[in-house]
């Protein structure tokens, strides 16, 4: 069934046509019937702002998760768990399983990669959630339309790594749902930081209860025994680690990879914060010292793959480590609304070549992407770059191989210039970041509800001797909904 889809999907996609991106699409996929009729939040109305207020309390006052993480991970102890965090699923040396990145707004966007997602991992042995698996705030109330519901014909079952958003509950609603954990007796706490800390909601268990059932066959059933565990397979150990609010895990945790990483066999890490993105490296420090690139780069341990979500597109970096290629790939497109890839320059970190670089949605898609909704949003139509024209500009703007061919008929124009600029595509004549400010504040009023959504999930496909990684696109258009494009595809020896 996979190979069928990997080789379908070959034949249409963004990287061989605008209609293969969802431009212009006539029919709109299934997943309208799949998304209950409930209102979805604003990132900027003041209620969800109050609500995801640890963000900014964590990077005030310091961030707390280390300390919250060991009394989780300490009562899971107490409650006789396994102490290494090992899940083993009885897989074999050949199986598949699917990643989705930052899924769970409930809105369109994050229902339209289900159908796609059904279709291309039939027959996977697992999925993982690789951060944010709840929005706004991870709140346990929220899991059956934003969790159970939408995966409910998945057939198999789902582990999740957390991300920043799931702690803004603390992990209560997190630990509730994948780790079937009571929640942490109260500790008295004194400051400022304390008292202005979102605590974990009281969760409805009859309502829980309810919503499980969703998602209640036995072949769906699992339980994780803590945020950051490995999945064995004779073939491949999967690391996910659990990054917080803001990236650094605590000394148990860092003792805890530390420890497993020695395994001999070879191994890809998950984490909640990417290593690379953006044309730009970010390590993540551990606890005592060193950081978690460190461990993923020693020669040693075996790492042939680190994927990390918060980062709502898709990236791929591979990075030559002495006479080794790792791949580092952000992975974040599964729901929530779209980070924008127009903004990333030319790559060269870590000595990566911009023409193996790979991203989704391309850059010119993207700066399209932006380019209609701003153009409607603030009634500028001087804004609007069509696919040809975004694709031109973000090709003289780069100076790569063009992925997409680029149309000989579009000449840019003084305008088309400004809208790239506005849109941080191309520089300023002056000082003024747009870019970074666009890319940090702006995309998060940029979720909307029509195709092309720009979404991607990944298939990974694991045998003895090679890992092949997928990236499927869900862009909510019928076509691509029955025949998932393939938008990238790495295959890495295990030997």
């Amino acid at each position: 069934m996979v190979e069928v889809a990997a080789e379908r999907g070959k034949r249409s996609s963004s990287r061989t046509s605008e209609e293969g991106a969802g431009w212009r699409c006539q029919q709109i996929g299934s997943y309208k019937g799949l998304r209950p009729n409930t209102d979805t939040f604003s990132w900027f109305h003041p209620r969800t702002l109050w609500r995801s207020r640890n963000e900014i309390l964590a990077g005030l006052f310091g961030d707390p998760s280390g300390e919250v993480r060991r009394r989780w991970v300490e009562a899971q102890r107490a409650r006789g768990v396994d102490g290494d965090f090992r899940i083993r699923p009885g897989v074999g040396k050949s199986f598949s399983f699917l990643l989705l990145g930052d899924p769970g707004e409930g809105d369109d966007s994050q229902y339209a990669v289900v159908p796609g997602m059904l279709h291309v991992g039939a027959g996977t042995s697992f999925a993982v959630i690789a951060s944010d698996v709840v929005y706004p705030t991870g709140a346990g109330n929220e899991y059956c339309d934003k969790f159970f519901r939408p995966y409910k014909d998945y057939q198999a079952p789902v582990y999740a790594i957390p991300g920043n958003h799931d702690w803004y509950d603390g992990l209560g609603g997190f630990m509730r749902v994948f780790c079937d954990a009571p929640p942490l007796k109260p500790r008295p706490d004194r400051g400022l930081r304390a008292r202005l800390w979102r605590k974990s909601e009281r969760i409805d268990e009859q309502a829980l209860a309810e919503a499980r059932k969703l998602r209640g066959a036995p072949s769906q059933q699992a339980v994780q025994p803590a945020p950051y565990w490995a999945i064995e397979s004779e073939s491949l150990l999967i690391v996910g680690v659990d990054t917080g609010i803001k990236g650094a895990i605590d000394a148990e945790q860092t003792a805890w990879l530390r420890r497993t990483s020695l395994d001999p066999r070879p191994k890809i890490l998950i984490t909640g914060k990417p290593i690379y993105t953006r044309d730009v490296h970010k390590p993540s420090a551990l606890e005592g010292g060193g950081t978690i690139d460190d461990i993923v780069r020693d020669p040693a341990h075996r790492y042939v793959a680190a994927i990390g979500g918060d980062v709502h597109n898709y990236q791929r970096y591979p990075v030559r480590v002495g006479d080794r290629v790792i791949q580092y790939i952000v992975s974040g497109g599964a729901g929530a609304f779209m980070h924008a890839t127009h903004t990333i320059g030319r790559v060269g970190v870590a000595g990566v070549h911009e023409d193996d670089f790979k991203c989704y949605p391309l850059r010119g898609d993207s700066l399209s992407f932006y380019s209609q909704l701003y153009a409607k949003r603030l009634r500028m139509r001087w804004l609007f770059l069509t696919p040809a024209e975004a694709a031109c500009i973000m090709a003289d703007r780069i100076k790569n191989t063009p992925v997409r061919q680029i149309d000989p008929a579009v000449t840019i124009t003084r305008r088309m210039r400004w809208a790239a600029r506005v849109l941080g595509a191309w520089p300023m004549p002056f000082r003024l970041p747009v870019g970074s400010v666009f890319h940090r504040y702006l995309s998060e009023l940029s979720d909307w509800d029509t195709p092309p959504f720009f979404k991607s999930f990944l298939h990974l496909e694991v045998t003895p001797s090679q890992l092949t990684i997928r990236c499927f696109a869900a862009t909510g258009c019928l076509p691509q909904e029955l025949d998932p494009p393939l938008e990238d595809e790495v295959s890495i020896s295990l030997l």
